[in-house]
């Protein structure tokens, strides 16, 4: 009788061995994966299922596996590799964070421009972009702050966008507040209309605040702006300004046309160009053009004005 108990253990220890020797070597088998991966919402035996069907090799073993490993979060999750054991692939589909990527405001670009980008780049649909971008934005271009967003892949329209505003919108309100103590935001978007104009026209940093003078001289003069930066606004932001264009175009962006500033920003704009829209240089110039070099030369009268014009075009 003890003979046979000791036979039935020494079976059930073999048995034991014998399972874990060969759940060992089943996971140290070799995986194949996209780095990037997309898990469903649902049970672990939905998220094996849908990776099986992906072209992963797991089975209905890895279901009860994945139980031990933790539970993975759904939507697109980077794994950090392509090639590890099964093992390492459980336990990374249940651990990885999810996966990143990155878009770029550059100052200077237009909302629409920046949506076209980011509607071939993440593959999202343009129209949705619009339709979340009314819905939270305050005004049409301006808003979004230009900067470097890490974005989870496969973000929906709408969520990306409120993102963007909200914290863009948190941006201006911590600039404001530091510069004026105060949020108005009808004031402080004035600021951004001049600072989007000053954006497109200066050549550098250096000349911000002087471009920034012009404009200020100008409205005061009760002058047209006459700049063709405020023509670069929306889908017209890398098109060049013609005499034609200038004759055809209707809108307040016109500052040829109309006198004052454009309804609102003709694009991003960086700080400095904030800087220098809330502070321009103390100069009297009326008019600028572009030199040979790519910088401008500044005159406050108009025969001298025409002088440069002349000479550049030599």
């Amino acid at each position: 009788m003890v003979k046979r108990i000791f036979k039935s253990v020494e079976w059930t220890i073999l048995a034991v061995v014998i399972i874990i020797v060969s759940l060992a070597y089943y996971l140290m088998q070799p995986v194949k994966s996209s780095r990037v991966l997309y898990l469903p919402s649902g049970t672990g035996a939905t998220i094996i299922s849908y990776l099986h069907r992906g072209g992963i090799d797991v089975n209905r073993l890895d279901r009860h596996l994945l139980r031990f490993f933790g539970y993975p979060q759904q939507g697109w999750i980077d794994i950090g590799t392509t090639r590890l054991t099964k093992a390492d692939f459980l336990y990374r589909v249940t651990h990885a964070k999810a996966a990143m990527t990155e878009i770029t405001l550059i100052p200077g670009e237009t909302r629409v421009i920046f949506f076209d980008t980011l509607a071939k780049e993440l593959g999202l649909d343009r129209k949705k972009l619009e339709t979340a971008y009314e819905k939270y934005a305050p005004y049409p271009d301006g808003v979004i702050w230009p900067d470097t967003y890490y974005i989870p892949i496969g973000i929906t329209e709408e969520h990306l966008v409120y993102y963007l505003v909200k914290r863009s919108m948190q941006r201006h309100k911590e600039l404001s507040k530091k510069f004026f103590g105060i949020y108005n935001e009808k004031n402080w978007f004035r600021y951004v209309t001049i600072a989007s104009i000053i954006q497109k026209e200066a050549a550098d940093e250096s000349e911000m605040p002087i471009v920034s003078a012009v404009i200020y001289n100008r409205i005061k003069k009760r002058m047209p702006l006459q700049m063709d930066g405020a023509l670069n606004y929306g889908k017209y932001s890398h098109v060049k300004v013609t005499k034609r264009r200038i004759e055809e175009d209707r809108t307040r962006f016109n500052t040829y046309r109309y006198a004052g500033l454009p309804p609102y920003p003709v694009g991003s704009v960086s700080l400095e160009a904030i800087k220098a829209a809330i502070k321009p240089a103390k100069v009297d110039y009326l008019y600028f053009v572009k030199g040979k070099d790519g910088k401008h030369i500044f005159t406050k009268r108009y025969k001298t004005h025409l002088r440069n014009i002349k000479s550049v075009n030599k």
